[in-house]
């Protein structure tokens, strides 16, 4: 029911996460992320407290692989869960149980890792992954290639409904936190509007956040 796919930035630090699925509001439950830690996926049969418990093992140093399998050894039902993984260091780890729905696959990327289950063919996992390598520009625009990519190759095997992106950097709050949370067509195209309208003030709210009186305007009436 969802694909998705976690990334670094090698040259900024930032973390990120884009994903979709045929699910409502996927961007509530599934992507993790800690600033200068790591990020994580889970899905499939979702279960919001594994994004949790494996950043918390990131954070004490473990690498993904065995901060992975240590969370799912605790897990009663492992074989239901499909998680991705990327740390601080872009370091990557994925776990796909035996009862993933449907068509599903996951692959390792550079400084990526990606994982769909319920998917119109597994070709669109290697076209994400691929997206992303060869993209160009800041994390959330390679990101962005990386669903686009998963689109143009089928996608799930029925229609998607809602997709997120999420993107963390040098501070504790999101950077980027935007969600379509419902839509009965093109929940990713609505999304990718969503960031075109969003990129040019995102460095505009991060100023305001940190020193007011540099604050641009936000040009509504009254702060002109």
């Amino acid at each position: 029911m969802t694909f998705s796919i976690a990334a670094r930035c090698a040259e900024t630090g930032q973390l990120g996460i884009a994903l979709s699925s045929s699910s409502i509001a996927v961007g509530a439950r599934c992507p993790w992320l800690l600033p200068g830690v790591g990020a994580v996926s889970s899905q499939n049969i979702t279960l919001p407290r594994l994004g949790q418990q494996i950043l918390e093992k990131l954070e004490q140093d473990l690498p993904p692989g065995r901060a992975l399998e240590r969370v799912l050894a605790d897990n009663a039902f492992s074989e239901y869960r499909q998680v991705i993984v990327i740390d601080r260091a872009g370091n990557t780890a994925v776990f796909s149980g035996v009862k993933s729905l449907g068509t599903h696959h996951t692959v390792q990327g550079k400084d990526c890792v990606a994982a769909g289950n319920m998917l119109a063919g597994k070709d669109v996992i290697d076209a994400m992954v691929s997206a992303f390598e060869h993209a160009t520009g800041q994390l959330t625009d390679r990101l962005m290639a990386a669903l686009q990519a998963a689109v143009e190759h089928g996608g799930e095997a029925g229609p998607v409904h809602s997709a997120a992106l999420k993107v963390v950097g040098e501070h504790s709050w999101p950077i980027v936190d935007l969600r379509v949370d419902w839509a009965e067509e093109d929940p990713i195209g609505e999304l990718a509007t969503l960031w075109q309208a969003y990129a040019p003030q995102m460095q505009a709210y991060i100023t305001r956040a940190l020193d007011p009186r540099d604050a641009p305007s936000y040009g509504v009436p009254g702060d002109e």
